[in-house]
């Protein structure tokens, strides 16, 4: 065995540990949502963003802020109200005396953060929720025509409130794009809920230990991205996502009745990078179809634009995604 083949199944092995001791200190605080766990820290790895969909009362913003101490990362909340402005999330110029001459300097805002969370993102007005599009896609942010770069790493968690609708401002399209996986959290069952009572409302709230820092997110996330993905587990993932597509060869009977736009290259882009720190995870340097299959919905559900028979008749683009895996063939027949 070469020292670089060495190397690579120390690294691997490293990072599945690493994922196991963050799962198991976030689980000191949080109790449920494993599979929502699963998918944040595939994301994180993955440097992508996430939304989280959830009713309120659910943590979504525990979740977020538990997994921000156990990664000893810095953390940034920004409520979004309608009143909000595209400055006090970015920063601003402010004039400052310097000596004999008065100049402007920037003043960075919450965005500059590790982990960012953007707290009911669609209350926003549009015009505000367009100033997260350069930092989630550039990881920058231009003021007076200087780019300033945000931190490394920089990961950004939007939640909003399904139920609640009067007053929000759906994000659009080229928004929801920026988001590698969408997310849903549900209420917790009972066995769940009787912990969250013993643990909240009886005993002393556990303390969270950092398992790991900036420096380990980061070099796991350089690690994710060399993991080799074979021609024919790209070719699947590609097939995949333009099988949401309704012209498609690959569409199904639903998706083009339903579909009025299907999934951007993004989407492909994301399932082989989350099927990377999926493999990683399960202590394998190569991507699997399962690999892939097993973040498709969060990858693909945000990205389908429905038409109006989807939603007049009730249509989920979860059904219509789960429709797609099933359909769509390994080997490309």
């Amino acid at each position: 065995m070469t020292d670089a083949a060495e190397t690579s199944e120390k690294e691997v092995a490293a990072f599945g540990r690493t994922v196991a001791r963050l799962r198991a200190e976030v689980a000191r605080l949080i109790v449920g949502h494993a599979e929502a766990l699963e998918e944040l820290l595939t994301a994180l790895f993955a440097g992508g963003h996430v939304l989280v969909e959830g009713v309120p009362g659910i943590g979504k913003t525990r979740l977020v802020q538990t997994l921000a101490r156990a990664l000893s990362l810095t953390f940034r909340r920004i409520q979004f109200t309608p009143d909000l402005m595209p400055g006090d999330i970015t920063g601003t110029e402010v004039l400052a005396d310097a000596g004999a001459e008065r100049r402007f300097r920037f003043e960075e805002g919450p965005v500059f953060g590790q982990i960012v969370l953007a707290d009911e993102i669609n209350r926003a007005t549009p015009k505000t929720q367009a100033a997260l599009l350069e930092a989630m896609q550039e990881r920058t942010v231009t003021a007076g025509g200087v780019r300033h770069p945000l931190p490394e790493p920089f990961f950004v968690l939007a939640t909003q409130n399904p139920i609640e609708m009067a007053g929000t401002y759906p994000l659009p399209e080229a928004q929801l794009d920026r988001f590698m996986l969408k997310l849903r959290l549900a209420v917790p069952g009972e066995r769940d809920l009787v912990t969250i009572l013993e643990r909240t409302a009886e005993a002393a709230e556990p303390a969270v230990e950092p398992v790991a820092g900036a420096e380990d997110v980061v070099r796991m996330q350089r690690l994710a991205r060399e993991v080799p993905v074979a021609s024919h587990v790209r070719a699947y993932a590609a097939r995949l996502a333009l099988a949401t597509h309704p012209g498609n060869e690959y569409a199904t009977a639903a998706v083009k009745k339903c579909v009025r736009y299907g999934a951007s290259p993004r989407a492909a882009q994301a399932l082989v990078l989350c099927g990377k720190v999926r493999a990683l995870v399960a202590g394998r340097a190569h991507v699997s179809f399962a690999d892939v299959r097993a973040c498709a919905k969060s990858a693909l559900r945000h990205r389908v634009v429905l038409n109006l028979e989807a939603h007049a008749t009730g249509m989920d683009p979860d059904r219509l995604v789960g429709e797609a895996i099933a359909s769509v063939p390994e080997d490309g027949a």
